[in-house]
């Protein structure tokens, strides 16, 4: 039996496109070229019937090893907390002052973007700080 060796994370979004854009600040992502015959992604969405316009997004990792992100518009909010979220690693084998002062930079470029504070979990003995954001439409996701 074979096992899964790539996957894509998919997104429930208002705006495919805005949210896409702002995960590849976050992560050094790119938007891939378009389809075969394009000239660019809105020459695309152009070709598309009118239902379809605007109701999906990507992007890559340019180095092609992280998953590809998948941004897909759906009628309804968000409700509640999201069941997935992202960890974005920033403070990898830092501990203490040091630590917390990498999540806070990042956190500044981020709210920058558009991201949005929710709260910094200390260290409790146990796990290292994390600070705890939401993305520009409200989806959590922790620097870690």
């Amino acid at each position: 039996m074979a096992s899964a060796k790539h996957f894509q994370v998919t997104f429930d979004c208002a705006d495919p496109e805005r949210v896409a854009r702002f995960w590849c600040e976050v992560l050094g992502y790119v938007v891939p070229p378009p389809p075969k015959g394009f000239a660019s992604w809105e020459e695309f969405d152009r070709a598309l019937p009118a239902e379809r316009q605007g109701t999906s997004f990507a992007c890559v990792d340019p180095a092609g090893v992280g998953p590809r992100l998948f941004f897909q518009r759906v009628p309804e909010g968000k409700v509640v907390k999201n069941r997935l979220h992202l960890d974005v690693r920033v403070g990898t084998g830092l501990v203490g002052e040091e630590r917390v002062a990498a999540l806070e930079a990042e956190c500044a470029r981020l709210e920058a973007l558009g991201a949005k504070r929710v709260r910094l979990l200390s260290a409790d003995g146990f796990n290292e700080s994390c600070l705890v954001m939401q993305d520009v439409e409200g989806n959590e996701f922790c620097l870690d």
